[in-house]
């Protein structure tokens, strides 16, 4: 059974998704908060496995409220946001958070990725991965980094890691390279051990703060 906690100062936003979740076999809701410093108090006592975090709220933003809880380890965070260009997403992610997701996401697609995070394989939709990164590692908002920081990969691994930053999920790496998806997996695995890296968000920044991948390729 997957715990989840829902952060959002939208009674009826944390109703929809309680809904949504609830109808699942594995997936329980176990609380609500309504701004980040509640989520964080939340997150402490109640110990669920995915925090699906609103960005904008009142007396502690979700951002913050992220960067504590992946601090402390006790979850990983789902953001959750009306805006597709949000720099408070990205920021979230910078700080911990394991996923980005629209909140006019189909239920199907929320339920899948709150499993994705609950089990370590982070996963951010191709298509705001690429809108954010695009606009704001491209316009300069995010630091370049060494490329030297990947020499420790194979070149296998870097083309995983390429294919990882243009949003592909292992199955489509898997089919891509004629590989299986445990040797997909097995590589992923090693690519953020080796880059000390906490999941595949991680791996798709660094991918562009390094220049393996620039904004605007397909």
């Amino acid at each position: 059974m997957v715990r989840v906690l829902l952060v959002d100062d939208q009674e009826l936003m944390r109703m929809g998704f309680r809904m949504v979740l609830d109808a699942q076999e594995d997936l329980q809701v176990v609380g609500e908060a309504g701004d980040g410093a509640e989520a964080v108090r939340m997150a402490a006592e109640l110990r669920p496995d995915v925090v699906l975090m609103d960005v904008r709220m009142p007396v502690l933003d979700g951002v913050e409220a992220t960067k504590r809880i992946a601090e402390e380890g006790t979850a990983k965070v789902l953001v959750m946001t009306t805006f597709d260009l949000d720099e408070y997403a990205l920021a979230a992610l910078r700080n911990g958070a394991s996923g980005f997701m629209l909140k006019d996401t189909p239920p199907a697609d929320l339920v899948s990725a709150v499993r994705a995070v609950a089990s370590g394989d982070a996963v951010v939709s191709p298509s705001v991965t690429k809108r954010l990164l695009d606009r704001f590692l491209g316009a300069g908002g995010g630091e370049l980094r060494d490329a030297n920081v990947l020499d420790v990969l194979t070149e296998r691994e870097r083309e995983v890691l390429v294919l990882i930053a243009k949003g592909l999920s292992n199955t489509e790496i898997a089919v891509k390279l004629f590989l299986s998806e445990a040797t997909v997996k097995t590589h992923v695995g090693r690519i953020l051990s080796k880059l000390d890296l906490r999941d595949r968000v991680q791996a798709v920044v660094l991918a562009y703060e390094t220049g393996l991948v620039r904004p605007g390729e397909s």
